[in-house]
């Protein structure tokens, strides 16, 4: 694997979506948070991904919202995607949108629901990297999916020519550790998880798609230089640091505490979810509050 030039940056930020009060999506918003956060150590930008509650977004409100990211911040940084779903059709036609608008790449999860074998699941990212020429990232996140994308498979796929990165979220470590032995020599890992960030870059891997990059993304940056230097002290640090804050960007339902963080730092001006989501509870917010708070970071 090439570690030393990864295609989407080292920290790239899973981003969430803003809405209006109403409910609405705020497109000035979400381009003012994409600036915001590449200013904030953010080397890249998944949109409409899991964090930016893509399963509540329809296919127009994702395109456009693929538009205003990618004119805010284009040239920048990375703009990814999030361009999956368990229907392969469904998933061509959004990926060939995100390609049409210039987009860097496409992070397309595994099938959810209806739980493919892996033959399928090699046939659906297979059929999809036929029907377009964009940069996909695979998204392995069994919590989420109820399916595993298993060693061979993602090998199988790394052969594939514009196939580049996976994202990993299964918290297997020696599944990890076997794919980054197995994949084809440039394909890239990409933590799927900020409390595994660190271990897998131990593995072989380049970076994280990450959600608490919202709030220290100028940490991971640091975690990852020290890492890559050789200073793996300081790179522990950061990451020992970021583990109460990660979990309690999990104390609630994602993005929930995240939103709700962003608020409290006014980065985000509420904390608007769709249902069914709702805003987090009081206690969920005392969590959020405790740790931004024991961080070091400035709540209102």
């Amino acid at each position: 694997m090439n570690i030393d030039r990864p295609y989407f940056g080292r920290v790239v930020t899973a981003m969430v979506t803003p809405f209006k009060a109403n409910g609405d999506l705020d497109y000035d918003c979400a381009a003012n948070l994409a600036k915001y956060l590449v200013a904030n150590g953010s080397d890249g930008l998944v949109v409409s991904g899991t964090t930016g509650e893509s399963a509540t977004l329809n296919a127009d409100e994702k395109v456009r919202l693929f538009e205003v990211v990618k004119n805010a911040v284009g040239g920048q940084a990375k703009v990814l995607g999030g361009t999956g779903s368990y229907s392969t059709a469904d998933t061509i036609v959004l990926t060939r949108a995100a390609q049409d608008i210039g987009l860097d790449g496409a992070l397309i999860v595994t099938p959810y629901y209806n739980k493919p074998s892996q033959a399928g699941m090699y046939e659906h990212f297979k059929t999809i990297a036929d029907s377009t020429d964009i940069p996909i990232v695979l998204y392995n996140v069994p919590g989420r999916t109820g399916i595993n994308l298993e060693v061979q498979t993602v090998a199988a796929l790394s052969s594939i020519r514009n196939i580049i990165a996976l994202k990993e979220a299964s918290k297997d470590v020696q599944q990890i550790g076997e794919i980054a032995a197995s994949v084809a020599p440039n394909f890239q890992i990409y933590s799927g998880d900020d409390a595994a960030t660190l271990p897998i870059l131990s593995l072989g891997g380049v970076g994280v798609i990450s959600v608490i990059s919202h709030l220290v993304g100028k940490d991971l940056q640091a975690m990852h230089t020290s890492f890559f230097k050789g200073d793996l002290p300081a790179s522990q640090a950061v990451h020992l640091k970021s583990l109460a804050l990660t979990r309690a960007m999990f104390a609630g339902p994602s993005p929930v505490p995240t939103k709700t963080a962003l608020a409290m730092l006014r980065i985000l001006p509420n904390d608007t979810v769709r249902l069914p989501l709702i805003e987090a509870t009081e206690s969920e917010r005392a969590v959020v509050l405790s740790a931004i708070q024991r961080y070091g970071l400035s709540a209102v």
